[in-house]
C-alpha cells in the first residue's frame, strides 16, 4: 500500500511535507475539512509513508461489504446510539490500544463553520497525549501532520492559538468558501 499511495499522491499533484508522527499515540487534526476528498488525501498521505491513521466512523458502516474496507482504512466504529459520549468511546480506544493516531477534524462538519469543537482536546488531556496540526492545502497540493501543539488546560484559548496559526498558514480548502477559521481572528 506504501507505493501505492506514494504513486496516488504524486498522480494527484500532492507533496507530502512532514514524516509521520514519532509518538505512538497522538491527535492529528486535520484542516480545513471541506470535502470527502480531504480523507483520500489524508490516507494516501500517511500510507505512503507505511502508517495509518485511524479515523472515527458511524458504526453502521462496518456492516457488509464496507466493513472490512473501513476497517482496513483506519475506522474505528463509534456508537452514538446508546447514549455513551463518543468523546468517553474515544478515550478508551487510546487506552486499549498500544498506537493510536486519531484524525479528527475539528470543525466536525464539512460545511462552513466558525466554531470548532474541543472533543479532541478533551481527549488529548484524558489520555495524556499530544496533538498535531494536520492540514491539506489544495492551493499548494501540500498535506502534512504539521507542528505538535502543546494543549493547556484552557481548551478555548487553546482553540483560538490553534485557529490563528492555521490562518497564517494560509492553507485552502478543496472548498475555500466553506472554510474559516472564526470571526474573532479576522
Amino acid at each position: 500500500m506504501k507505493y501505492f499511495s506514494k504513486f496516488m499522491l504524486w498522480i494527484l499533484g500532492w507533496k507530502a511535507m512532514e514524516p509521520p508522527v514519532p509518538e505512538p499515540k497522538c491527535i492529528i487534526l486535520g484542516v480545513p475539512h471541506t470535502s470527502a476528498w480531504d480523507f483520500i488525501i489524508s490516507f494516501f498521505y500517511y500510507s505512503s509513508m507505511g502508517r495509518t491513521a485511524s479515523v472515527m466512523v458511524k458504526k453502521s458502516f462496518f456492516k457488509w461489504p464496507m466493513g472490512p474496507f473501513v476497517r482496513a482504512m483506519g475506522g474505528i466504529p463509534v456508537d452514538k446510539k446508546k447514549g455513551a459520549s463518543l468523546t468517553l468511546q474515544i478515550i478508551e480506544e487510546f487506552r486499549q490500544r498500544d498506537q493510536l493516531h486519531l484524525a479528527i477534524a475539528p470543525e466536525g462538519t464539512r460545511q462552513l463553520t466558525e466554531r470548532w469543537k474541543a472533543g479532541f482536546h478533551t481527549i488529548a488531556k484524558a489520555a495524556n497525549i499530544p496533538v498535531y496540526l494536520g492540514y491539506f492545502d489544495w492551493k499548494r497540493k501540500e498535506v502534512g501532520r504539521g507542528v505538535k501543539f502543546e494543549i493547556s488546560d484552557d481548551a478555548q484559548a487553546d482553540l483560538k492559538k490553534i485557529r490563528a496559526w492555521y490562518k497564517a498558514k494560509g492553507i485552502e480548502g478543496k472548498h475555500p468558501h466553506l472554510f474559516t477559521t472564526g470571526k474573532d481572528l479576522e
